[in-house]
Parts: C-alpha cells; sequence; structure tokens
C-alpha cells in the first residue's frame, strides 16, 4: 500500500487537534506523516502537534499558501489535503489507495457530513455532495486527495487566503475529473452555527460568484 503525506493547515486549532491526537498517531505508526502548517497560532496548537509526533511548519496564516508549503515539505506519493476540524471515515487509507490505484485515477475527495443530525444540516451535506460532483469542484471539507506527480504537474494550491480550494479543482480538472467516494467525512458545523446557516449560505455563494467575476482574493477574504 503506497504512503500517505496528510497535509494539515492550522491556526488555533488545538481543540480538534487534541480530538484527532489518536488517528493522528495511528498514521504515523503505518508509515504516513502527518505534516501540521500552522499559521501563526496563539494557543498550544503547536505544543499538541509537537506531541503527536507530527512534521510542523510555521508560515504565513493564507490557507492555499501554508497547503502548498506542506506540500513541498512532502516525502509521500499521495497527498491528502484535510482540514482539523474534519474527521475521516475510519478506512479512509485503504478507500485513497484503492480509488487512485487506477493508472486513470488521479484526485479525488470523499463525500461531507456534518457532526450535527438536525435535518437542515442533512440536507446541506446532499446539496454539497451533488454539486461537488456534477461540477468537479472539491471544496478544503471533503479532503481532497490526489498522486502527488499530478499535484506538481498543475501548479498546486495557489497562494490564496480563501477560494484555493476552487482553484486547485480548476487547475485539476483539466487532468481529469475527480473521484468521488460516497464514504463519508464529518465536519464541524461550527462555522454554520457561529454564523447562522442562511448567512453562511449567502456569504459563500456570494464569495463564488465575486471570484468567478475576478475579484481579488484578498478583497475576498476580507469580505469572508
Amino acid at each position: 500500500m503506497p504512503k500517505l503525506s496528510v497535509i494539515i493547515p492550522v491556526l488555533n486549532e488545538e481543540y480538534f487537534l487534541a480530538k484527532q491526537q489518536e488517528i493522528y498517531k495511528f498514521f504515523l505508526k503505518q508509515g504516513h506523516e502527518v505534516i501540521i502548517v500552522d499559521g501563526g497560532s496563539s494557543d498550544k496548537t503547536v505544543q499538541i502537534a509537537g506531541l503527536i509526533g507530527c512534521k510542523i511548519f510555521i508560515t504565513k496564516p493564507a490557507r492555499g499558501h501554508q497547503l502548498h508549503f506542506g506540500a513541498k515539505q512532502s516525502l509521500n506519493e499521495i497527498l491528502l489535503f484535510l482540514h482539523a476540524d474534519t474527521f475521516l471515515p475510519q478506512n479512509a487509507i485503504k478507500l485513497i489507495c484503492i480509488a487512485l490505484t487506477s493508472a486513470a485515477n488521479y484526485w479525488g475527495r470523499f463525500d461531507i457530513s456534518f457532526s450535527s443530525s438536525k435535518l437542515i444540516f442533512q440536507i446541506i451535506a446532499w446539496f454539497m455532495n451533488k454539486r461537488s460532483c456534477l461540477s468537479g469542484i472539491v471544496t478544503g471539507d471533503h479532503a481532497l486527495f490526489v498522486k502527488r506527480a499530478s499535484y506538481f504537474s498543475c501548479g498546486g494550491f495557489p497562494d490564496y487566503p480563501i477560494m484555493e480550494d476552487i482553484e486547485i479543482s480548476k487547475r485539476l480538472k483539466k487532468i481529469a475529473s475527480p473521484i468521488c467516494l460516497t464514504d463519508e467525512v464529518v465536519s464541524s458545523c461550527r462555522k454554520w452555527e457561529k454564523q447562522g446557516v442562511l448567512k453562511t449560505i449567502i456569504k459563500m455563494w456570494s464569495l463564488r460568484i465575486l471570484f468567478f467575476f475576478g475579484i481579488s482574493t484578498k478583497t475576498l477574504a476580507e469580505f469572508y
């Protein structure tokens, strides 16, 4: 089975790193690597990552930059880009390796579900999964995975503070459509619950529309 490099951009994520430390330790014991790219946390994020045994790098706080920086430090042939508050299925490594076994498969993602069982979040997840498969656009919460050669051949993540996932999807789609695994990752609802569901939906679609019309990602990040 090929080895993975799990790349996690963080900024003040001590809670979720501590909560997921056992799965990260398991990855490390299996010979995979876990790379934490910190954007300047003021909490115990870096200390916890060190206790887990992760590789740790500190960069400027821009998610696209953090993701690409982590990829450049990685050693393994499959890259998995993971948000700190996204939980993988138990057999995630096996599923990824099987999905990328074929020479014709270059990248993919998981379906998403949310940490809340409320009906509204089930509906949102259903629409996100359908939209992703139909459009080939993979947002960060879907846990994008990709063959190393394919990632670097398309230029990798851009140095964007936001919308980096939209741009990398557009780049990778020029190589091939993503493999859409129906196995689910579980993403935190914290953003939705803090800002409100309707407000979050309106904001995210507004950002995408503005990005489509060429508004700079710096301006979008300030709006976000």
